[in-house]
């Protein structure tokens, strides 16, 4: 993400910003509807802006739906804003965010008002598990880049129903549920396809992926730059990696894509991917942390 310098006082601030959520049309509509198109100097909402007037969109088959809230004008929704709302967590990682009378993106404006295709004011949770090996000549030897002399990591990616892109196999929180139970179960439902599986094979997945998860390292947990996000409505996710050292265990094991994924492999990790919404910036992440070829 580019980086803006505010300043406060004598004190400069620097902010990450959002590029991925301030594209001209918003995904899922055909391109009907259109973004109110947002410098990078009027993003924050510290910078006054008399003129913004963006259009306010909800889609229409998020109305009743039991994952989504209803629309704030409801006289029978009482949010708990920046709390734990019975199962439903109103708590953004970036800290409190303003209302006003709806929630406000935390990193700015994107052009856009109301949910779009988020299920929850405010901030929308998700886990993503990124899952790694090292990747290995015929001979099961590292193989390294000829380039950085590094060794070449590899990661489960998924190419994702609705746009295409290929991703990190992730998905969104459910009510109640803790962030460890949704890293697997989204790893096992869009890389392994246990919705299809027979009972014996999600058995023998949901043994290994139970082992393997236990040992994991958290690499984010904030804000994700998505071409989802809204003024009112945006993504936050914690993502965590596994990394099989020998390949023996989930690396070592038979993909198949489910669920919202249309193509799953193990894709050699570079600075040259192409990744959906912020993904790119996490992987990264998982590079650094073991020194492997970017």
């Amino acid at each position: 993400m580019p980086i803006i310098k505010l300043s406060k006082g004598t004190v400069p601030i620097l902010r990450m910003l959002h590029t991925k959520c301030r594209s001209r049309f918003y995904p899922r509509t055909d391109n009907t509807v259109t973004r109110t198109e947002v410098p990078d100097e009027k993003v924050p909402w510290e910078v006054k802006w008399d003129r913004y007037y963006p259009t306010t969109y909800t889609a229409p088959f998020i109305k009743g739906q039991s994952w989504a809230d209803p629309e704030v004008t409801d006289t029978n929704f009482h949010p708990k804003w920046n709390s734990i709302d019975g199962n439903v967590n109103r708590v953004s990682h970036m800290g409190v965010y303003k209302v006003n009378p709806f929630p406000l993106n935390p990193m700015g404006r994107t052009g856009l008002q109301g949910r779009g295709v988020l299920g929850r004011w405010g901030p929308n949770h998700a886990a993503d598990p990124i899952v790694t090996r090292w990747k290995r000549s015929e001979a099961q030897e590292v193989e390294l880049n000829f380039e950085t002399k590094k060794p070449i990591l590899q990661f489960v990616a998924i190419q994702r129903r609705d746009t295409g892109e290929w991703a990190i196999p992730g998905g969104m929180v459910d009510p109640g549920e803790k962030v460890t139970s949704t890293l697997k179960r989204e790893f096992m439902e869009e890389a392994l396809n246990s919705l299809e599986c027979s009972e014996s094979e999600r058995e023998k997945s949901k043994s290994m992926i139970e082992k393997f998860f236990n040992d994991g390292y958290e690499v984010y947990r904030g804000y994700v730059d998505d071409h989802r996000n809204t003024d009112n409505a945006w993504m936050e996710t914690v993502a965590v990696n596994f990394h099989d050292e020998n390949g023996t265990s989930v690396g070592a094991f038979a993909l198949s894509a489910g669920d919202d994924a249309v193509n799953v492999h193990w894709m050699d990790i570079s600075k040259n991917l192409l990744l959906y919404a912020s993904h790119n910036d996490l992987i990264e992440k998982v590079v650094a942390k073991h020194n492997a070829h970017w």
